[in-house]
């Protein structure tokens, strides 16, 4: 079922290899972006009722509705949905920036201020099975931020209404209005603005291909944090490692549609039983038939001579999650170049920064971590500069200003420069 593949003998490119569905949705996603553009509410009960087979009495989820969700929420799971929240609260709190002033010449001051964006839309997809993670992980950031209004979509279920668990979440993260709207559609409304939808400046969160079609499409009209493909894991783990363990986390990726998990071992030893390990788990696991079909796409079991070649190949493969099952795995943090997010330790799995760490699970995907990041606290925010010059200042300036103008064949930037100091 899963490729057991020897570094020493394959090449990097048939280790990197992973296989997707290629389907081309570009045309039909724009239909549905032109289509909510121009008839707005309209539209999007119309894809409701299609996609959704949901006809919600109101687009808009009243406020009284979020505080029943989180005063009907059984104490228990609102208690680890709080104390999940806070730590998401501490770990984001650090990232805050500040804006900066320099003035160390005279008549000259130079600043960065930082701003947060004022209105922003989060997706949570709706799918198999509420996502109140999700909501915790992509609001309480924009809320850290300042944002003045957090506007949630969310796909209905069959009886029009969207999981009260979503909306306890919402509650929870500070969620200031929220839509029983998904797919494309919804992307559509936030981009654009409909009689019941307002427009916003950004929109972040997963979903499903149409959803980051439509994404794709409407950047440049809006912001986007990510386009967020399925999802993948890396584990690099000894022989001390636990195979039973270095399964369970490999399976923890595969249970997602189209996802990739990838074990990359110097212990042939821990390649053999976690190998036998993620069989026997299968066949009593609720998503197995997700996860079989992932583990035989995009599974793999790399062989390396030593740890360090395995964390070379972590940084080619750039995984949304990397674990290091070692026994020191700080000695190899600063050897990662690329990944989304870092669990350190045999007894740290995946799932500690789904859920509960404070760490953020929205993470790029299918290798872009080469060149992104985990959504933060700086997706909500932009930053704008300033500039002050006295007039002594611009005096001096000037004709050094008009030379490089010039030189660039741009006179009237030259023109302007000096006007000022004549």
């Amino acid at each position: 079922m899963v490729k057991v593949l020897d570094a020493s003998r394959v090449p990097l490119s048939e280790i990197l290899d992973r296989t997707e569905e290629q389907r081309d949705i570009s045309g039909a996603v724009a239909n549905i972006l032109a289509d909510v553009r121009q008839n707005g509410d309209a539209a999007l009960r119309r894809y409701t009722r299609e996609f959704d087979k949901a006809e919600p009495d109101a687009l808009e989820v009243p406020r009284e509705q979020l505080d029943k969700a989180l005063a009907d929420l059984e104490p228990g799971l609102r208690a680890v949905l709080e104390e999940a929240a806070e730590n998401i609260r501490a770990f984001h709190r650090r990232q805050v920036q500040h804006g900066f002033v320099i003035s160390d010449k005279p008549g000259i001051v130079l600043g960065q201020k930082v701003a947060p964006i004022e209105k922003v839309g989060v997706y949570i997809p709706g799918g198999t099975a509420p996502l109140p993670s999700t909501v915790l992980m992509d609001c309480i950031p924009a809320k850290i931020a300042g944002c003045s209004e957090i506007i949630m979509v969310s796909p209905p279920t069959c009886n029009g209404d969207i999981a009260p668990i979503i909306l306890a979440a919402a509650r929870i993260a500070g969620v200031d209005r929220v839509f029983r709207c998904g797919g494309a559609q919804a992307v559509a409304a936030l981009a654009y603005g409909t009689e019941s939808v307002p427009q916003v400046d950004k929109i972040v969160g997963p979903g499903n291909p149409f959803v980051q079609e439509a994404k794709r499409q409407v950047f440049g009209q809006v912001g986007i944090d990510m386009i967020a493909g399925p999802s993948d894991i890396l584990v690099i783990a000894d022989g001390k490692s636990d195979p039973r363990q270095v399964a369970a986390d490999l399976l923890s990726q595969a249970e997602h549609a189209g996802g990739c998990a990838v074990l990359v071992t110097d212990s042939p030893a821990l390649a053999q039983d976690a190998a036998r390990e993620m069989e026997r788990q299968l066949e009593d696991l609720p998503t197995r038939e997700t996860a079989r079909v992932s583990l035989e796409r995009n599974g793999k079991i790399v062989l390396v001579k030593d740890i360090p070649e395995a964390v070379r190949i972590a940084n080619a493969l750039a995984p949304e999650h990397l674990e290091l099952c070692l026994d020191d795995p700080f000695a190899y943090l600063g050897e990662v170049k690329n990944a989304g997010s870092i669990f350190l330790g045999r007894s740290c799995p995946e799932a500690v920064g789904d859920y509960f760490g404070g760490t953020n699970h929205t993470l790029p995907t299918e290798g872009t971590a080469r060149f992104s990041s985990a959504l933060s606290v700086e997706d909500f925010v932009k930053k704008s500069q300033f500039v002050y010059y006295s007039d002594a200042a611009l005096a001096e300036a000037a004709p050094k200003i008009a030379a490089f103008a010039r030189q660039e064949g741009l006179e009237a930037h030259a023109r302007s420069a000096l006007a000022r100091s004549r």
